[in-house]
């Protein structure tokens, strides 16, 4: 049995039926479209999956494999005794209710798998790490050439091209390129809009490199920047760094965020920095834990999160500067290596 199966049965009181599949890939290396996995807390896991990846299966060490029908949650759930828990937050009700169809009693729950997963070890740290490093690199290529005068979607489509040269398996998300007014959309699409000169240009991007996500976003300006923009991102650049200086294990989601969130609001930008400071960052884009002022989390030593404080200004533009770190018992190990400070493209 895998380490990480072990993890997961000792936080386990019942048995847990998993069928997220980044879950299932995590605690079994099992890479499949259609799989389940049954893990007990007393140790000892099963493997479902239908006779497609049935050989696969059984190459993976410490589990039992059941071949299933390709309809999978009526055939596992008819499988299933006693009270079994499910992952709530993931299985759709169509399913659940096929699950149900057999005589066990579904207990739902979330975020077990998940608790697991958020702390890294030093494999999946130094994935992380090559997967920034190649994302800093494309960037950094990036700003080589002429931005002012190209639309955003041809940068955008020039930012993946540069990330797959340099080693990327695939991009983390569509990249951000937000230029102008349009950089107050937080998760603004890039359009036909041509960038200009004296604005600022906001870059979200990332690479997946050996099952691994990078997320970092940068601003740039193209010279001349009007008072007002340049100050919010002197606010934002401040906040930013102070979060990453003072974030530590043991603090929580809501307290990492308001190290930054405090200092926009004291420079009177609180309302324009409307989303939360971070979320993790593993095998998925999005993963626990959360940095916001609704997060229940506590950080851990080996979490990777992201610290992106952002101002909007409606009509006029926006920042947001953002790091992928892993929290260290005294502070953070930043992973992306592009600079803060202000850089100026042409």
């Amino acid at each position: 049995m895998s380490a990480r199966i072990e993890a997961l049965s000792r936080r386990l009181d019942l048995p847990l039926l998993v069928t997220n599949l980044t879950n299932v890939y995590y605690l079994t290396g099992f890479d499949s479209s259609n799989a389940a996995l049954l893990v007990d807390p007393k140790g000892g896991a099963t493997l479902y999956t239908d006779f497609r990846y049935a050989e696969s299966a059984r190459e993976v060490p410490g589990v039992e494999v059941e071949m299933t029908k390709r309809a999978m949650m009526r055939d596992v759930g008819a499988r299933l005794s006693g009270k079994v828990q499910f992952e709530a937050d993931v299985l759709p009700y169509l399913e659940w209710q096929r699950l149900a169809e057999g005589t066990a009693e579904l207990v739902p729950t979330s975020g077990i798998v998940d608790g697991v997963r958020a702390v890294k070890d030093a494999e999946e740290v130094a994935k992380l790490r090559k997967a920034a490093r190649i994302a800093d690199r494309a960037l950094e290529a990036l700003t080589a050439e002429t931005w002012v005068g190209r639309t955003e979607k041809q940068i955008a489509w020039r930012l993946q091209e540069l990330c797959h040269a340099h080693g990327a398996d695939e991009q983390s998300f569509p990249s951000i390129v937000a230029s102008g007014p349009n950089g107050a959309l937080p998760h603004g699409h890039p359009t036909d809009r041509i960038v200009d000169r004296g604005t600022l240009v906001t870059i979200d991007w990332g690479v997946r490199v050996d099952g691994y996500y990078s997320d970092c976003t940068r601003t740039f300006s193209t010279g001349g920047l009007p008072a007002r923009l340049r100050e919010i991102y002197d606010v934002c650049l401040d906040a930013q760094k102070h979060a990453v200086a003072n974030i530590k294990a043991g603090m929580t989601g809501v307290e990492a965020d308001a190290l930054a969130r405090d200092r926009i609001s004291a420079a009177g930008y609180g309302e324009a920095f409307g989303h939360g400071l971070g979320h993790g960052v593993g095998m998925a884009v999005h993963e626990a834990p959360r940095l916001s002022t609704e997060s229940t989390d506590t950080l851990e030593v080996g979490h990777c999160v992201t610290i992106e404080p952002g101002i909007y200004l409606p009509g006029k533009g926006g920042v947001r500067i953002e790091d992928l770190a892993i929290v260290r018992e005294d502070g953070v190990d930043v992973l992306t290596g592009f600079p803060k400070d202000l850089v100026e493209v042409g």
